[in-house]
């Protein structure tokens, strides 16, 4: 009898070894296969909802991700709250603050892309951009300015103190304050095609209003034509 336990301790003592000696082979074989070695892996496919890119500190420094997983960005250290945004790519510079990204999106009734650089701790300042709602389509290179009085962080938090007023009409005069006072961002150069089908060069002054136009229009017309600040046709000398 005690012979049989004695055998039966031996088996159950092999089986302990075994396992860990087996687990200890599959664990290496992983390790060998994810982590190749401390320089990184090398992979041939990969298939994720998105990569993060980091610093050795943390600083988050770049976003690939689908629609869904999308990050929403970051002003003044703090992440936006979740939004709609296309899939792609999203810049963070050294602070971890998003300073551009190219996005996009597509199906049949609607579709947009665009790849955007970021002035510091402002909006796009330069955007190569495709739009198509299905009725409308443009597509070109659009310039911005963004004054330092009024970054992005400051501007966000003042529509979020306004919003929670629940008062739409306050709201949207001080939008409109804001605009006129070119504080809010102005588009001031556009060169592509525009909804109107016409192609050319579109400047604007710095309170955005139009002030030159320079193209061929839908109808294969000539465009040379000058604006007033109240949007008046004038006459531009040309030696065409």
């Amino acid at each position: 009898m005690q012979s049989n336990n004695s055998h039966a301790f031996r088996q159950l003592r092999f089986l302990q070894v075994y396992s860990v000696a087996l687990s200890a082979v599959v664990a290496l074989l992983a390790w060998q296969t994810f982590f190749h070695n401390h320089n990184g892996g090398r992979f041939r496919e990969i298939t994720v909802e998105r990569v993060n890119i980091v610093e050795k500190d943390g600083t988050l420094r770049l976003v690939i991700a689908n629609r869904e997983r999308q990050h929403p960005g970051i002003v003044d250290g703090k992440t936006l709250p979740q939004r709609d945004r296309g899939a792609g790519l999203i810049f963070f510079n050294d602070e971890g603050d998003e300073c551009g990204g190219f996005t996009y999106s597509g199906e049949k009734k609607t579709s947009d892309m665009g790849f955007s650089l970021d002035q510091y701790a402002n909006d796009q300042i330069v955007q190569l951009q495709y739009e198509d709602n299905g009725q409308r389509r443009h597509y070109g290179l659009k310039m911005w300015d963004r004054s330092d009085e009024m970054p992005t962080g400051k501007l966000v938090r003042l529509h979020d103190s306004l919003k929670a007023l629940n008062d739409t009409a306050a709201l949207a005069a001080t939008l409109r304050n804001l605009r006129a006072q070119g504080l809010t961002g102005q588009e001031r150069l556009f060169i592509g095609k525009t909804d109107n089908r016409a192609v050319g060069l579109f400047i604007r002054d710095d309170r955005g209003r139009p002030r030159v136009s320079i193209g061929i229009d839908s109808g294969n017309n000539l465009i040379f034509q000058g604006y007033d600040t109240i949007g008046n046709p004038i006459q531009l000398k040309s030696n065409l």
